[in-house]
């Protein structure tokens, strides 16, 4: 067990510093060793991934997990799609928005405001607005985060009367600010 926290502490140490390859080093480390991986080391590697903005390591990494023992989380996925999110890649995001859903992992705000800035950031406006929809569907707090990248994405799709619409319900929900 003190190995492992050892080991988790030096991913999030590395992740925290941008070194999101030498998080990955140390994750070799394990696998060669005895070290049994849980999804502490898992999540701090994909964050550090996240960080660093590499997409497809953060994949690799969840394809991992799933081909394991060890349980997915939310922040696991949170995390994953950020990194596809600050990489435009909304299909990879919408890949594993599908898996949560398939394997039952509990949807969250943070989840998703990345899949909707995901969508956001290509052009994606139809597929923002639906994770919106979903949002309201599940009784998700829909937070100014929320409200602005919807707006930005119908802003993109030329949209205007929607955005204006998602601007009024904001208002009317008295949406509060992330502080």
């Amino acid at each position: 067990l003190s190995t492992m926290i050892t080991f988790s502490a030096a991913i999030s140490a590395c992740g925290k510093g941008g070194e999101w390859e030498k998080a990955l080093h140390i994750l070799r480390l394990m696998t060669q060793g005895t070290v049994e991986m849980d999804i502490i080391v898992f999540n701090a590697i994909i964050a550090a991934c996240e960080r660093g903005g590499a997409w497809e390591q953060a994949m690799q990494l969840v394809d991992m997990i799933a081909g394991s023992k060890v349980e997915f989380a939310t922040i696991t996925c949170s995390a994953a799609i950020s990194a596809c999110e600050k990489s435009g890649k909304w299909e990879c995001a919408l890949q594993l928005f599908r898996t949560m859903v398939h394997r039952n992992i509990k949807l969250d705000t943070i989840v998703l405001n990345a899949l909707i800035s995901a969508c956001e950031k290509t052009g994606e406006w139809e597929k923002a607005m639906q994770f919106f929809a979903v949002m309201a569907q599940s009784k998700i707090e829909r937070a100014r985060a929320t409200f602005s990248a919807a707006i930005s994405a119908c802003e993109k799709g030329c949209v205007w009367e929607k955005a204006l619409q998602l601007f009024g319900a904001m208002a009317q929900n008295q949406v509060r600010s992330e502080e």
